[in-house]
């Protein structure tokens, strides 16, 4: 299937672009980062993104990328396998690591295996020692439109040396193409959380839902509530102990205007929900669209954060014969 050049990178690599249709979707995915700068339904952007790759480079929280090769944070970049202590980039607030570090996959060239009208195969090498993780890691993200108006999202890795492996689909998503996502209803079907301090590092407790703003199983607005003014949603939900073997019911979203509805089901043990409050981006989006805070909102599925450092956390050590695998579809009504 032929490609279009998105853009090209400083060095001359160029960055390529598959645009996939079926039903009611059409996503447009390019090389750097396996993002996906746009997805469309029923000719409407939902997602947030950008037209051009300088923008990419320059000014995205991470718009649509699969952030590895371990997604969310760990705690001052520190952890230990087996025995054996690592230092990864700390690059959140020069303390913590975040989505992968200084580069990660999500800012990384990926290459096109294969792909259809619908479908698209990606291919990601990360080298042993790469942001101080060990271990060469061959990641897969495939992407599909299904005939039930769903992304279907497939990511795979293997590895030559234990190390890390959490990976995501970090795509923002605005259903009503509104300024903000405030008025969206989102349910989470999640009976506990990780509590977080002040730089977003789990405390290494779970905490019930009930009876905090955190409850999310019978859906609630985004926008605070009385008495909420200094409530954070950027918090890991605890769906299962461990990734499962079928996809689950994670979460939904409505939009107020739209009348649209997206389900996340998932395999993993965990969801990021992020409301977008620090989007404030300078440059124009899809569509020439000014993008603030709670222009769009994250459902990141994903292994716990921090979880190399907290023994009742899901675990996400990959070893040699083993194969990480995560699926998630995102399904629109």
């Amino acid at each position: 299937m032929a490609h279009d050049v998105f853009g090209t990178l400083g060095d001359g690599t160029e960055i390529a672009a598959v645009t996939l249709k079926k039903g009611r979707l059409e996503a447009r995915v390019i090389t750097y980062g396996a993002i996906i700068a746009d997805l469309k339904l029923d000719g409407r952007s939902i997602v947030l993104g950008f037209d051009n790759l300088e923008s990419y480079l320059t000014h995205s929280p991470y718009f649509g990328a699969v952030p590895g090769r371990y997604a969310n944070r760990i705690n001052e970049g520190r952890f230990s396998i087996d025995g054996e202590a690592f230092q990864v980039t700390k690059n959140q607030q020069n303390t913590h690591h975040l989505h992968g570090g200084a580069k990660g996959f999500g800012k990384s060239v990926w290459t096109i295996e294969q792909s259809d009208k619908s479908s698209v195969l990606l291919k990601y090498v990360s080298a042993d020692g790469e942001e101080g993780y060990p271990g060469q890691v061959e990641a897969l993200c495939r992407y599909t439109l299904t005939g039930a108006n769903a992304l279907r999202v497939r990511l795979t890795a293997t590895t030559d040396r234990p190390t890390l492996v959490n990976l995501t689909q970090h795509s923002y998503f605005n259903l009503d193409g509104g300024p903000d996502i405030l008025d969206h209803t989102v349910e989470v079907a999640a009976e506990r959380y990780l509590p977080v301090n002040a730089e977003l590092i789990p405390t290494g407790e779970m905490r019930n839902v009930e009876w905090t703003p955190y409850d999310f199983q019978d859906g609630r607005n985004v926008r605070r509530k009385s008495g909420e003014e200094n409530v954070i949603f950027d918090h890991n939900f605890c769906l299962a102990e461990q990734p499962r073997s079928e996809l689950s019911f994670a979460a939904a979203v409505e939009g107020a205007e739209s009348d649209t509805r997206m389900e996340l089901w998932t395999t993993e043990p965990g969801v990021q929900f992020y409301d977008g409050k620090k989007v404030d981006v300078s440059v124009p989006g899809l569509n020439g669209t000014q993008y603030g805070p709670h222009a769009g909102l994250c459902l990141e599925p994903q292994r716990w954060p921090d979880s190399p450092n907290h023994d009742t956390f899901t675990d996400s050590i990959l070893r040699p014969g083993e194969t990480y695998v995560h699926v998630s579809e995102f399904r629109f009504s």
